[in-house]
This record gives structure tokens, sequence and C-alpha cells, in this order.
């Protein structure tokens, strides 16, 4: 996409989000109860429904994002940000989960809190915080994209740290479908919801628009001179004219992303710990794919090793029996995954 073309998108963009410039993108308020159930032909990325409007459908399927105001209530926030202290003291220890450290500390002795944890990853057995992935509130958007049957494939808390100074609190522009041996990426999407006021100064999330009608680029650790937290792939290769939006969001406000879009976040520059949680979903009647061969074949690698580590789990396990531990059915019925 050249620079022109970018730039136009972008404008389109920010008209929809009603924002001057891409320095500071708003979320937009939920539309009024427009329905767009109606069949529409052109549609390929959201399902007939009865929750988005017809504009909120079109902007979604042009651009890969929809950012909802208000969606996760005060008290729900609260109630995760407790748990995840908790986890962090290691007063609970749900089987599975994975608290990550940055890795400028990663080889440090210090005591697990909330000031060391930067992730908790992969809380499927922890009931408090996957509470998350079955609110009404999440699951009713979710269906739009998934369908009824609809399995919660990957948990996080993320919980982004001051940056030291080596801007390891940066996350590299990536697609998340590049971790995921399951299709067809149109039946996934992802609820990424702030825990409280997020901007460019604290690490927001930043998108290009459109890039979920591409397809998944190759990815590797980025060559950062400060060093590269673990599993932190990035693109290798991806046009650098491509129009940018960064998200500023309140608490309570809740990103919807096509596994395919090109994301990342920036450094958190402030002296507070930035919080979102998040679970990406997918149609129970996805499939797994073998990614031997593959692009994927290198995280498959790393995830493996991983897995293999932490459970003492040996010969023959692949990404999708990692993947088949990891999924939980929140709505519907289990069929393929």
């Amino acid at each position: 996409m050249d620079g022109a073309r970018a730039a136009s998108r972008l404008r389109v963009v920010l008209g929809h989000l009603g924002c001057p410039s891409a320095g500071a993108v708003i979320a937009h308020p939920t539309a009024g109860a427009v329905s767009s159930a109606s069949f529409h032909p052109q549609f390929q990325y959201t399902l007939d429904n009865n929750v988005l409007s017809l504009e909120q459908r079109k902007f979604y399927e042009e651009n890969g994002f929809l950012v909802i105001k208000n969606l996760v209530s005060d008290a729900d926030i609260e109630r995760f940000r407790n748990e995840f202290e908790r986890l962090c003291r290691q007063e609970v220890k749900p089987a599975g989960l994975m608290l990550m450290k940055d890795v400028t500390i990663a080889k440090t002795d210090l005591a697990p809190s909330e000031r060391v944890i930067t992730k908790a990853q992969d809380f499927q057995e922890d009931e408090e915080l996957f509470r998350y992935c079955t609110l009404p509130e999440i699951l009713k958007y979710v269906e739009c994209f998934t369908g009824p049957n609809i399995m919660a494939m990957h948990t996080m808390l993320i919980n982004k740290p001051p940056d030291s100074g080596k801007k390891t609190s940066r996350h590299p522009l990536h697609q998340d479908l590049h971790y995921f041996p399951f299709r067809p990426s149109n039946s996934i999407v992802c609820a990424w919801t702030a825990m409280e006021h997020i901007d460019r100064n604290n690490g927001c999330l930043v998108v290009l628009p459109g890039t979920h009608k591409g397809t998944l680029k190759p990815h590797d650790y980025p060559q950062w001179e400060g060093g590269v937290n673990i599993m932190f792939h990035g693109i290798q290769d991806y046009d650098e004219n491509n129009a940018r939006v960064h998200l500023v969001m309140e608490k309570g406000d809740t990103v919807f992303f096509h596994p395919l879009l090109i994301h990342g976040s920036g450094q958190n520059r402030t002296q507070g710990f930035r919080k979102a949680i998040s679970c990406h979903f997918a149609s129970a009647n996805c499939h797994y794919i073998d990614v031997k061969g593959t692009s994927q074949e290198n995280i498959e690698n790393e995830i493996v090793s991983l897995a293999e580590k932490l459970y003492g789990v040996k010969d023959g396990v692949s990404l999708k029996d990692v993947w088949r531990f990891r999924g939980r059915l929140v709505k519907g019925q289990r069929v393929n995954l």
C-alpha cells in the first residue's frame, strides 16, 4: 500500500472513530440497536447477528477491529485486578498458569509480586479470572464472529511494566494467527479489555487497519539491542507505509480484532503498570492443522519445548496438543476443538 492509499484509509478510520489525528484515537461508542441480521453477501469477517449495527459490521469488515466502549464493569475489573495480585503473591496456583517476567529481570531472584510479574498466561483453571471469558457482555459480541459454539482458547492478563530504558516493554508488530494451529481464521477473534486508562504514554495497542485481509506473514524474534521477551515474535517483513492507529481506551473499553490484523504495542513510559485482560475465542467448529513445514513451525518448536519443560511431557507432543489442553468451551457445543 503506497503512502497516499495509507493516508486515505487512515482518514476513513479516524473519521469513523471521530478523531482529529492518528496520535489519539478514542474508542467509539456502541451504536444504536440497528439490526444487521439481514443477509449481506459482501460480509466475509462477521456473521449475521442482531448485536452489531450495520455501521459497526462494515467497520470491522474493512478494518479488522472494533472498539466497544465501557463494556466490562468497574466491579469486574476490580475483581480481576485483585485476583491477579493473589496470583503474583502465589496465594493461588492454578494448573497450567504461566507467570512471566520481563526479559530484563527474568533471571533475577526477586520475590513474586505485582511489580515483578508482567503477564499471567493460560489462566483457564483460575475460576475468578476465567469469568472474563464467560461474561455475557463479552460473548454477545464474540458470537458475531464465531457463531454459537464458542471456545476460549488463549487467556492473558498483561501487566506491562514501566520500561527499564531498554525498550523491552514494547511488543513487536505481529499477527496472532502465527501462534494458532487452527482454522479458519475468520472464525477466531480476540477480546482485549483495558483495565485502566491506556494511551501512547503507557503503551496502548497500535493496529494497522485492513491488514486482516492479507495472509499470515513469517514471524521471528526482532533484533532488538535491549533483548526481547519470550515468544514475542514479530513480523519480519511488512509495509512500513501502512497507516497505523493507536487505540486510546478507558477502563472497561474492549477491542475485538481479527487474528490476521497486524498489531503491537509501544513502550510504557510511565512509572505505573498498564493492565489489560484478554481472551482469544474460536468457533468450536474450527479444525486443527499441521504447521510442520510452514512459517509457524518455529513457534511450534518453541511452545512444545516450553510445555515439555513446564509439564514434563515428552515425545510426540504437538502444537495441536498444547491448544487442546488450553481450550475451554464457554458456549454451545464442543464440535472439533
